[in-house]
């Protein structure tokens, strides 16, 4: 599915006008198509199922790899961004730590860090970002055993309505063994959560 950037254009003409502004003024004239960019920039994950954005991001090495059931990789403090579904509003200082168990291969560090970007760029939820994260870690690696941890800010919260600043939510998604295992999470946690 391809972002309507010329419907997105006429859209934004439209909330101008609905907020009392008027779209041909110097500041304005512009701003329907910087915006129908800017939405097809921060949104591009919403083109993509979680399974093509697996195929993207399938880059492992298996070569010399031996695994013990105690390895764990983890890759902390990922920075992302997303917009929440219910305003639309930004979801900001977003942090997203994602480990797993390798099984017989290993996925490229950057990969994990691609995939959470590409899943942040749709209308999300915290907590759909983690399980769709979840979902393509355990797709990519071929691992049943993955943990992500997700801190943010959401500006629907601390922009309007209640208005708290310095509120973070705090969302963690346990798949096989980080959600059985309580040795195992312990150490997941103490390492994700600070």
């Amino acid at each position: 599915m391809a972002i309507d950037t010329k419907a997105i254009e006429e859209h934004i003409r439209g909330i101008l006008i609905a907020l009392g502004d008027n779209p041909d003024r110097e500041g304005l004239k512009e701003t329907p198509e910087r915006v129908a960019k800017m939405y097809e920039e921060v949104f591009e994950g919403m083109n993509y199922t979680n399974k093509e954005i697996a195929e993207m991001f399938d880059k492992t090495f298996s070569e010399d790899f031996r695994s013990s059931s105690n390895d764990v990789v983890i890759v902390k403090d990922i920075e992302v961004f997303s917009y929440c579904e219910h305003h639309m509003a930004l979801m900001y200082d977003m942090k997203v730590s994602v480990a797993y168990l390798p099984k017989d291969k290993v996925l490229g560090l950057s990969k994990i860090a691609r995939i959470c970007d590409m899943v942040g760029k749709r209308l999300q939820l915290q907590e759909r970002i983690g399980s769709d994260i979840a979902e393509i870690i355990m797709e990519v690696s071929g691992s049943e055993d993955v943990a992500v941890y997700i801190e943010g800010c959401h500006s629907c919260m601390s922009a309007r309505g209640i208005k708290k600043h310095n509120a973070k939510t705090v969302t963690t998604t346990l798949r096989g063994a980080f959600d059985t295992d309580s040795t195992l999470k312990w150490h997941f946690m103490m390492q994700a959560g600070k």
